[in-house]
Parts: structure tokens; C-alpha cells; sequence
């Protein structure tokens, strides 16, 4: 099969296959471990299947430079190894990538998902530390804390806590009724990948970022901007942000009561157009911290229309209301809240009649994207306010929305 060939040499290319015979030396292993992990990639690059199906791909279907035959036992030793040099290998082939493809990593964004298995109950509770690594000597309570961030009451999991790896959380697939695992992923403004994490499932995303950046610390990238979305930004996470001259770009809420988002939307000023239909005005806040606005009138036209539909069925469906008994009328509220897109648009007035209402934020001219926040000092100015923002909002939509 030639995509295995031209696989195998893009593995040699980026010194893959050095680095794993380096971490193999000393070990009782059998020497063969570098190319059944080459082979496992390349089975899931080419024909995804279960480790016992990549055996039998490797010795009848394809062939291996090196490896004629394998097996599913093969495999399981190779991948138990490969957790073991993780973190060394990440961080050896991360310089072997930037070295070949000419990397920039002054810019970093940083996001997470979740993927959840097909599975009838979660993996058994493990003590575990605020990576979410297993405690070393740790008995499995059979009645764990339901808490799953009993720590400092801040919601970031940084306690030891109790979890399976695979356990119930917060699905962004909405499946919250499979177990699942959390996965981070860092990459550059051109979507290279520098480097992947995996927690578990009922991990949440705010303490995250901070063991990123301790995590590449290490490998020499402290001085970046780190881009994350809304749900990474926390007092605590700006302020980690920022040690030893570190940036950020934080996707903020314009729709609330913080007394920095109401100071920045008050100030007046000239929006400036850094890409396409994206506009942005930058507003100083404070001597350490500035807002920088994006606009998008193109996505404000769009939602001012889906916005006009949505009340137009609204206005269809509780026409007649106030003609209604308190019974039926509660049977049409609760109608109308299986529908998102008209819920919120609906209220009671103090009869008890439905009416339906404007947005309760509406739309203020000018604006209508997430705030990014940027740490004013000189060295990242220039590089925040306007280039660094267009990427992010680029990458991320916030331009859009």
C-alpha cells in the first residue's frame, strides 16, 4: 500500500523513529516497538480498526518496512510503552516539527472538546491529583464525594478528587449520558498542533489553561500569546497569564453586569477594519488590562433578520393569549420553552398574558462579537490589538457572533 510508504517517510523525515529507539535504549522491550507504533498510526491514518484488526491489517494487508508480522499483544505492549515516554516524545518531536516546518509560536490558541464511548458504565474511581492523574497507592472509595471538584471551592478542580478516566461530564456532543474524556489541543496561528492533552470526563475547562502553560513551560514557550475562548477566562487565569511577560487574548461576555465590560462599552471611538468585514476598536480599561471590541456588520445584519423571524412565530403562536385560561396559558408557555429560539424572546406581563419582547440585550450599534482582553503592556500592543485579534477572531468566530 503506498500511503504506508509515504507515511513511513514522513515518520523518518521528522525523526520519529531516533527518538524512539533513543527512549527505547535500556529497556526490555522488544526493539521491534518503534515500528509497531509506526504501523498502528499508519492504520489509523489509512484503515482505522481496533488494535487486534491493525494486527491482522499489518501482516496481510500492508507492508511494513521492518515488521512483516505482528500481534494484537504486540500492540497493547507498544501503546502501555509509549504512555510511559509521552511526554518526552511529545516534546522531542514538537523541536523536530518546528525545526523542519519553520514554526512561529509566538501565537498559541488553545481549545477543548470531549469524546464520549459507547460504553454501559464509566471506568472505576481513581484518586486523583489536579492533572487528573491516578495517586500513586490509592484505594478506590466505593461511595466517592459526588463532588467532582472538591478543592478550593472554585470550580477549577484543583483538589485531589475522586473520577474515572472515563466518567460522565459536560458533553459538548450532548451526550451526557455516555461516559467520556476531555481533550485539549494547542496549536499555531496556522493550525499546526504543538501539543494534545487528554482528562477526564468530568473535568471543566477553567484550570486548564494554566497547566498548559506550566506543562510547555519547558519546552522554552513562555513568552506567547495564549488565545482561549470565554470559557477559559477567570480572574485567576488572567492573572496566570501574564507571569514571567506572558500574553493573552481571552474571548470575554458583553452581556453581563462586570463593571469592566460596562466601562469598555461606554467608551467612545473609532472602530478600525483589519480584515474583511471585521472591525475592531481597542479601549484601554485599566493600566494592565484593555477590551478590544470586534464587530461584524455583515453578521449584525443576519442576526437582526433570523431575529425578526423568530419574533414573527412567536407572535403567531401566542396570538389570542390573553384569551386563554391560566391553565392553557401555562400549557402554551411551556410549548413555547421547548423552543430555544423563541424562549427567550417571550415574557409574562403582570396580567398574565404572553407577550413576546425584543432581545433582553439588545443589540447596541456597532458591535456585535465577543470581547477579546489583551495585557497593555508595549511588547504585545501592537501585536493584540489588531493583528493577534483578527487571527483569533478568524480562527474562532468570534467575528461572527
Amino acid at each position: 500500500m503506498g500511503g504506508a510508504w509515504v507515511l513511513d517517510g514522513v515518520w523518518h523525515r521528522l525523526g520519529i523513529d531516533t527518538i524512539l529507539s533513543r527512549l527505547l535504549a535500556g529497556r526490555r522491550l522488544d526493539p521491534r516497538a518503534e515500528r509497531v507504533l509506526f504501523a498502528l498510526v499508519a492504520n489509523r491514518a489509512l484503515a482505522p480498526a481496533s488494535k487486534l484488526a491493525a494486527a491482522g491489517w499489518v501482516t496481510r494487508d500492508v507492508h511494513i518496512d521492518g515488521l512483516p508480522e505482528t500481534s494484537d499483544d504486540a500492540c497493547y505492549r507498544a501503546m502501555d510503552w509509549l504512555l510511559e515516554v509521552e511526554d518526552a516524545l511529545a516534546e522531542q518531536v514538537y523541536w523536530q516539527v518546528a525545526d523542519l516546518l519553520n514554526l512561529e509560536v509566538d501565537l498559541l490558541f488553545f481549545d477543548t472538546t470531549s469524546t464520549y464511548f459507547e460504553r454501559d458504565e464509566p471506568d472505576a474511581p481513581l484518586a486523583r491529583d489536579e492533572r487528573g492523574r491516578p495517586l500513586p497507592d490509592q484505594d478506590c472509595d466505593p461511595d466517592p464525594d459526588p463532588d467532582p471538584d472538591p478543592g478550593d471551592g472554585d470550580g477549577d478542580g484543583d483538589g485531589e478528587r475522586l473520577a474515572g478516566f472515563r466518567t460522565y461530564g459536560k458533553s459538548k456532543d450532548h451526550r451526557g449520558d455516555l461516559p467520556q474524556v476531555v481533550i485539549g489541543m494547542a496549536v499555531t496561528r496556522g493550525g499546526i498542533p504543538v501539543r494534545v492533552w487528554c482528562w477526564p470526563g468530568n473535568t471543566t475547562d477553567s484550570a486548564l489553561i494554566r497547566q498548559v502553560k506550566d506543562d510547555l513551560k519547558a519546552w522554552k514557550l513562555t513568552r506567547v500569546v495564549w488565545v482561549a475562548d470565554r470559557g477559559f477566562t477567570s480572574d485567576a487565569n488572567r492573572r496566570f497569564l501574564q507571569r514571567a511577560g506572558g500574553h493573552y487574548i481571552l474571548g470575554e461576555k458583553l452581556r453581563c453586569d462586570q463593571p469592566e465590560v460596562t466601562a469598555a462599552l461606554s467608551r467612545q471611538g473609532r472602530y478600525h477594519q483589519v480584515a474583511g468585514n471585521l472591525h475592531v476598536k481597542e479601549v484601554s480599561i485599566s493600566d494592565h488590562e484593555r477590551f478590544v471590541i470586534c464587530s461584524n456588520p455583515d453578521q449584525a445584519d443576519r442576526d437582526a433578520t433570523v431575529r425578526g423571524k423568530l419574533l414573527a412565530q412567536l407572535e403567531e403562536a401566542i396570538a389570542g393569549s390573553d384569551r386563554l385560561s391560566a391553565t392553557k396559558r401555562a400549557e402554551l408557555v411551556g410549548q413555547v420553552s421547548t423552543r430555544p429560539g423563541l424562549k427567550r424572546y417571550l415574557r409574562r406581563t403582570p396580567a398574565g398574558c404572553c407577550a413576546s419582547t425584543g432581545p433582553r440585550w439588545p443589540p447596541r450599534p456597532g458591535w456585535t462579537a465577543s470581547t477579546c482582553c489583551a495585557a497593555a503592556t508595549l511588547a504585545c500592543r501592537p501585536r493584540t490589538s489588531r493583528w493577534a485579534t483578527s487571527s483569533y477572531s478568524r480562527s474562532s468566530g468570534a467575528g461572527g457572533r
